[in-house]
């Protein structure tokens, strides 16, 4: 090791463009921290009051759910090599057949597991399509999610006379101090942890990352690229359908007017795993900035500060152009939408 890294100098000089970027939003949290408390009468001091009442931060870990969870699934999709944008369609389809299947047995687990299957259905259809039939991987996504959009508004429709479902229970929630969390938040955080193992310690998130990155040298060990892409989107489907159910069960029905109630939650997702680098830690807590800017929206607005929605959610869409277009740190999987064939060159 050189001299230089041994220094405090040196390790600074060593550090990437994506961590000056952490270091300075460690800077401006602290500095936001600091005078929030120490002047609670400006705006800093009303905003940091705001973001740390525990109703906003439960707010904005109910609201990570779904991003999260579709997000996960995306990222074992993409890092495969199969662009899966039809997230937002399988958290739709999910969100609504989790309450058709609660209404229909009177149980919100059966129901959960109701919408987790419809989800993997739909993302096993998608991957017939683009895998088996080698069909454009973008078309393909933009299919399954206007599918999704239309059919369940169309299903609620004629199941139950309106676009929106009756009314279900929620999921339990378990009180942690001051915190009343679904438990659907604790299975977002084991989700997190669990991908995060899958994909940097099992042979199978080698698999995947070989599938994305270098298909060929993976055929040449004898790996079929085709069953590791196949598990790698019905992953996607998994985790999608799980995001979708809980929002269902948290809001307590489905509603399928406009966008639906997943509001394009599902797109969301795919920019949130694009910020975390792929990374299922960093897509967490980019999920987090997204949900967390959608809990203070209201909680601002109550303490008398107007603030446009439509400008919030547009800060994280600016913070993702900056990484990929000014960083450009995060490195898309080479074979990423590509088409893969056993013994090609």
């Amino acid at each position: 090791m050189s001299s230089e890294t041994t220094t405090p100098l040196g390790r600074v000089r060593d550090l990437s463009s994506r961590g000056y970027i952490g270091l300075a939003a460690v800077a401006f949290v602290a500095a936001f921290a600091l005078a929030g408390t120490l002047f609670p009468d400006t705006l800093v001091g009303t905003l940091f009051a705001v973001s740390t009442r525990p109703g906003t931060i439960e707010s904005a870990l109910r609201a990570a759910v779904p991003i999260c969870f579709a997000a996960l699934g995306g990222i074992f999709a993409e890092k495969s090599g199969v662009i899966n944008i039809g997230l937002e369609g399988l958290l739709i389809i999910s969100a609504f057949a989790a309450i058709y299947g609660a209404l229909a047995t009177g149980s919100v687990w059966l129901g959960m597991g109701v919408g987790v299957l419809a989800s993997v259905l739909l993302a096993g259809v998608f991957a017939v399509v683009c895998i088996e039939f080698r069909a454009d991987q973008i078309i393909a996504g933009l299919a399954i999610w206007l599918v999704a959009l239309g059919f369940a508004p169309f299903a609620a429709q004629i199941l139950y006379g309106s676009k929106n479902t009756p009314t279900v229970s929620a999921l339990p929630s378990v009180a942690v101090g001051p915190f009343d969390l679904s438990i659907a938040v604790y299975g977002m955080v084991v989700a997190v942890a669990v991908a995060w193992y899958v994909l940097n310690r099992t042979a199978f998130g080698r698999w995947v990352e070989a599938s994305g990155e270098n298909p060929k040298a993976l055929d040449t060990v004898g790996v079929s690229v085709t069953r590791v892409r196949y598990a790698a989107v019905l992953l996607s489907g998994l985790f999608s359908g799980i995001g979708g159910a809980a929002f269902a069960f948290n809001v307590q029905q489905f509603i399928g007017g406009g966008e639906t109630m997943i509001g394009g939650r599902g797109f969301i997702a795919i920019v949130a795993y694009l910020f975390g680098n792929y990374n299922p830690v960093g897509a967490f807590f980019s999920t987090l900035l997204f949900s967390g800017l959608e809990a203070v929206e209201r909680p601002l607005q109550f303490s008398g500060i107007e603030v446009s929605s439509t400008l919030l959610q547009t800060v994280p869409y600016i913070g993702v152009i900056v990484v990929l277009a000014l960083v450009g740190r995060t490195r898309i999987p080479k074979a990423a939408g590509e088409h893969y064939e056993s013994g090609e060159d």
